[in-house]
């Protein structure tokens, strides 16, 4: 008998399948020998030193700050670049995606600099006046470094969010008399919910990941901007590598239980429908 070999199809869905197992298994192997570098003392060690804990806790408060103000950019954003048609619409698409491209030093550089100007520090003097705190070098300056990326992957989501999302409810929405500030609030944000949902996870893990911007323009210093991703950079600069591979996973955990969280909750929200 002359042995079949397999139709085109089939070797279609085998180039699928070696793709994703080799990506896969490539992020599995990371975790893998970042689990194996360590020791379990040392992760305990890690996760009840006090400035690893302040890491922890600044952390997910910058972070849930600025997927929260991501968010309530990026819905207006991604609704107006999706359904608007309006002059200079191309350039504007263009600056939107400038912090996604450019390297994160030189966000940071840009906003240390924006700060340096007369008008930045007019800014910062009325912040000042107003909660006591400094902007740069301070909590303030985080929470901005972090926001400056994450919301552009936010609005990048909702902007693909509701171009699949059918314009047609809406238009009905008009013609029986509702304002278009009704309409987006009535039809087309209820539609856009789990692009919501996506944008904001999104934003809020690109935020825990980002070291660069706020290394530059909030520093690292200990017990007072310091985030899990600057204590990575910090414990490797004094040779403690085993405690940074030990922070690395506590970010991993944080990361994974927040994907997890979210996803199960679209589920249920989902479900409910």
């Amino acid at each position: 008998m002359i042995p079949r070999w397999p139709n085109r199809d089939t070797w279609f869905l085998i180039a699928l399948g070696g793709a994703l197992g080799f990506y896969v298994l490539l992020i599995l192997a990371m975790l893998v020998v970042d689990a194996a570098y360590t020791r379990f003392d040392v992760i305990w060690r890690a996760v009840h030193d006090p400035d690893i804990l302040f890491a922890v806790k600044l952390s997910v408060f910058s972070c849930t700050i600025s997927a929260l103000l991501s968010v309530l950019v990026a819905v207006p954003i991604g609704y107006l670049m999706s359904r608007m048609r309006f002059p200079g619409r191309t350039l504007i698409d263009v600056c939107l995606d400038i912090p996604i491209v450019l390297p994160p030093l030189v966000i940071g550089l840009s906003l240390l600099i924006l700060f340096q100007t007369s008008a930045g520090r007019a800014l910062e003097s009325w912040f000042q006046a107003l909660t006591g705190s400094r902007i740069t070098y301070e909590v303030p300056a985080v929470i901005l470094a972090q926001f400056m990326v994450a919301c552009a992957f936010a609005v990048r989501t909702m902007r693909a969010t509701f171009d699949q999302t059918n314009p047609r409810a809406e238009q009905v929405a008009l013609t029986l008399g509702c304002t278009r500030a009704q309409a987006f609030r009535l039809v087309a944000l209820p539609e856009a919910w789990k692009g919501v949902i996506t944008a904001g996870t999104l934003a809020w893990a690109r935020a825990l990941g980002e070291f660069g911007p706020i290394l530059v323009f909030a520093g690292a210093t200990r017990q007072r901007t310091e985030v899990l991703s600057t204590t990575v950079f910090l414990e490797l600069s004094v040779g403690r590598l085993d405690t940074a591979v030990a922070v690395s996973l506590l970010m991993i955990l944080i990361a994974v239980l927040v994907l997890v969280l979210v996803r199960r909750w679209g589920a249920l929200g989902e479900g409910a429908r």
